[in-house]
């Protein structure tokens, strides 16, 4: 079989790795150094939607409030103490695999956790709890600290959703390892239990989700392998959940930036933000102070929305700008959604309006149907 050097290490040449399949990964101890260029790419093997943080439609810089969403699809649990969970850019040149440009990586900082109880972690709930059941999966991810050696462990949580049984989530340790003041890839592999003769939920929020903790109360001993309460800055950049026992060459759930976005989209759409007077969707007064409005969505959610997020909201009519105060989901659907309109004043009833952002770029319209 014909080689080629790559950083350093062999790998068997293009058409080699097309043919047998072979994936170039070394394996140092807990570490796993992979370079980009590599066989093991294929769509949707990473069931881990916005694993490199590209994508950040909340405009999401920090919070230090529990279960609240950043990053897409991602949200930070927290007690005790105080952890922030916050965006942060990599400098150019400076992101952990060459040739693979990342923009964004997360930061959790803990602090101030005394409590059996406490916990800070960010996690992703991947739709569906028969994902990965029975199989063996492999997690992998670049992390490193800001100081000394703490540890970061990952587990997963096999939710069964609402009215499903077992009523306990089902946990299972993937691994802890003490990590460097360098970006390192991290990979541990396990057996996903089985769900045979269990009952999933009708409501449809039954997921997999994966946990990802950088402090830990003893409650907590048992799916961190005794991770333990930890002050600690703890970065986290590229994560991967995939079925076997190998880590393979990172890559977003989609491949591209915009299939990465639409993924997103499927449980959280965010209009706005990038201009002043930007349209979100069009309707009528039914009366002089309120609308009904419109809104198609660039994809099919995972459910009708069940909530909405705005912010400098107003109603324009082809001459006029009008400024209103709320903003209500009626007539939900998957595809799109009418927006009651409230709190204007002097509209003309039975006219047309468009819904859109006042004269600001802070404007937005949001709908959620998150797991």
């Amino acid at each position: 079989m014909a080689t080629t050097t790559y950083y350093g290490w062999t790998t068997p040449n293009d058409t080699d790795l097309v043919k047998n399949g072979a994936s170039a990964i070394r394996t140092l101890g807990s570490a796993v150094d992979s370079s980009l260029w590599s066989a093991g790419y294929s769509a949707g093997k990473n069931k881990i939607i916005n694993g490199d943080f590209g994508i950040n439609q909340r405009a999401f810089s920090s919070t230090t409030t529990t279960l609240t969403y950043g990053f897409d699809r991602w949200y930070c649990q927290a007690v005790d103490g105080t952890t922030t969970y916050s965006a942060q850019t990599f400098t150019l040149g400076a992101a952990p695999v060459a040739g693979y440009e990342g923009t964004n990586f997360a930061r959790l900082v803990s602090t101030g956790q005394t409590l059996s109880s406490a916990q800070s972690n960010i996690r992703q709930k991947i739709e569906s709890v028969k994902t990965f059941a029975g199989q063996t999966v492999t997690v992998s991810f670049w992390a490193k600290a800001s100081s000394g050696t703490p540890n970061i462990a990952a587990s997963l949580a096999q939710y069964f959703g609402s009215g499903g049984s077992p009523s306990a989530t089902v946990n299972t340790t993937l691994t802890k390892t003490a990590i460097t003041t360098s970006w390192v890839r991290y990979s541990a592999s396990v057996a996903v239990p089985s769900i045979s003769g269990k009952t999933i939920g009708t409501a449809n929020d039954d997921a997999l989700i994966l946990i990802l903790w950088t402090s830990a109360g003893s409650n907590f001993d048992s799916q961190t392998n005794t991770l333990g309460i930890q002050s600690a800055t703890i970065d986290i950049w590229g994560v991967q959940l995939e079925a076997g026992s190998n880590a393979t060459p990172f890559q977003t759930a989609t491949g591209t930036k915009q299939g990465e976005l639409a993924a997103c989209q499927r449980y959280y759409v965010r209009f706005g933000g990038t201009a002043n007077y930007e349209p979100y969707g069009v309707g009528i007064a039914d009366q002089t102070t309120s609308t009904y409005e419109y809104v198609q969505f660039p994809v099919e959610m995972r459910i009708a929305p069940t909530s909405l997020e705005y912010a400098s909201i107003a109603l324009y009519d082809g001459g006029a700008v009008t400024p209103a105060t709320t903003a209500a989901l009626n007539q939900t659907g998957k595809k799109g959604t009418m927006v009651r309109v409230t709190g204007a004043t002097g509209l003309t009833q039975y006219r047309s309006y468009i819904i859109i952002s006042s004269n600001t770029t802070n404007g937005y319209l949001a709908f959620i149907a998150e797991l």
